[in-house]
């Protein structure tokens, strides 16, 4: 992901290049008497996504699109607000936490993808340093010393099945990086530089 941290830079001086939008000049109210008291807008019910929809806000939309690449995911257990799925695939196992979901475990409002990483020593400095050359991916250690590899995104109902499958592939690129860091840290921060 050390690439994307070259790109956000540019993409970032591009936007603030760009001309403001002009305002729409504003219009005269009507000659026409208006009512005394407008009455309260009323805030819009969710509505529930169309049949065969995709929902990135319900686990099971993510699900789907890893299923639909070859990856089993499964839901593990519930906690309150939280729905935890395994997901095992040829590339990587892996779990994901939904957080802030409705009762019925659907409306979440963001992810957590998170995998350990494996049998390695790196050091806690090493992983602070991971975290300052990625722009995606964190690690941390867990209390018994196990690094991971973490992601995560706020979900909303507006996303598409190809926004979730762009979230997969920066997750698959957290993986990536992960794994060039635990081979040679001392190398990778070198080259992150």
């Amino acid at each position: 992901m050390t690439r994307l941290a070259l790109l956000l830079p540019a993409a970032l001086a591009c936007l603030a290049a760009a001309p403001a939008p002009k305002a729409p000049p504003a219009k005269a109210p009507p000659a026409k008497s208006m009512p005394a008291k407008a009455a309260p807008a009323k805030p819009a019910a969710a509505k529930p996504a169309p049949a065969g929809a995709f929902d990135f806000t319900n686990p099971q939309g993510l699900m789907d699109t890893l299923g639909a690449a070859g990856a089993k995911a499964q839901i593990s257990r519930r906690e309150e607000d939280a729905v935890f799925v395994a997901v095992t695939s040829t590339v990587a196992n892996f779990s994901m936490q939904f957080a802030g979901c409705n009762p019925q475990g659907r409306a979440c409002r963001a992810v957590l993808l998170d995998r350990p990483m494996g049998p390695g020593s790196v050091t806690s400095a090493q992983i602070n340093g991971f975290n300052q050359t990625s722009v995606m991916c964190r690690l941390y250690q867990d209390r018994g010393g196990q690094a991971h590899v973490v992601y995560s995104a706020i979900l909303f109902r507006s996303m598409t099945r190809d926004d979730a499958q762009t979230h997969l592939i920066a997750w698959q690129g957290c993986l990536a990086d992960a794994i060039d860091f635990q081979k040679d840290p001392v190398a990778y921060l070198a080259n992150a530089a």
